[in-house]
């Protein structure tokens, strides 16, 4: 499951998180792009108001997830095993998963971090 993760580059706590994952891409089917990047709303059919309101992973067959999913499709992907996203379908742990990234996500500016993807990158976002 090949595709490419895709995260608020302005956040220095998200592109922490974004490295992290990156570090364990042993298999190279994990890319990563910022969200604020030209034309990434309609690759991700996603309204240019909503862009911002989650991380999101496009896969190669053209499938496209939001939030915790995303995250979990991107660790699957790196790490050449479907096991993150069998144990966030478990009953329940969607429903978990998906709480804590919303409060994660809804506060991510008051988390520490490193330099923001878009601050650091040498073509910017």
């Amino acid at each position: 499951m090949a595709g490419t993760l895709f995260f608020d580059g302005n956040c220095g706590m998200c592109t922490r998180a974004v490295y992290f994952v990156q570090k364990l891409n042993r298999t190279g089917d994990m890319r990563i792009e910022p969200l604020q990047g030209e034309g990434v709303a309609q690759r991700l059919g996603v309204p240019e108001s909503q862009i911002l309101d989650a991380a999101r992973w496009l896969d190669d067959s053209g499938d496209v997830y939001a939030g915790a999913e995303a995250m979990n499709a991107a660790v699957a992907a790196a790490l050449g095993a479907r096991l993150p996203l069998l144990v966030y379908r478990i009953p329940g742990m969607r429903s978990l998963q998906d709480a804590i990234y919303r409060y994660v996500a809804g506060h991510r500016y008051r988390f520490p971090g490193t330099t923001p993807y878009c601050e650091s990158s040498p073509v910017g976002c």
